[in-house]
């Protein structure tokens, strides 16, 4: 894993981290190293990454304290991005997670988290209420 965000690497320091053309002025925080594959293969977001290793999980176990939690308070402490972005599943445990290292990083930086809402081709009528709410939530001007 590397050093620094926790992504799995062959190397000390992944190839993410060791990239100069990655804007460190912000943060993606994700559960585990196959979402950074998923949102590196969608070429939008050219920040630095942070793996959690999971997402806190009471009824399994899972704290905070076995989560790279307070790596990354560190890491936003010390090296002060602009924008934290949680992308962090909406499971129950997904919110608890996003919730608790929302509190912790406020004092540092900007913190927020990605949209949910509807998949590209759904029908409003099979959406559940909570993905709707949700896509109501995430949305944004026409440019």
């Amino acid at each position: 894993m590397c050093r620094e965000c926790f992504h799995l690497s062959a190397e000390a320091i992944c190839e993410i981290c060791r990239n100069p053309n990655r804007d460190t002025k912000t943060l993606c925080v994700v559960e585990d190293s196959r979402d950074v594959i998923a949102l590196e293969k969608t070429r939008e977001y050219k920040g630095k990454y942070h793996v959690l290793g999971g997402v806190i999980s009471p009824i399994d176990g899972i704290g905070p304290e076995q989560l790279n939690i307070q790596a990354l308070v560190r890491r936003v402490s010390q090296q002060q991005p602009q924008e934290v972005i949680l992308a962090i599943s909406p499971s129950v445990e997904g919110e608890t997670t996003t919730l608790y290292i929302g509190q912790l990083l406020k004092p540092f930086t900007k913190v927020t988290r990605i949209a949910f809402g509807l998949p590209v081709g759904g029908d409003l009528e099979y959406a559940d209420e909570v993905t709707l709410a949700r896509a109501l939530e995430g949305r944004r001007e026409l440019d």
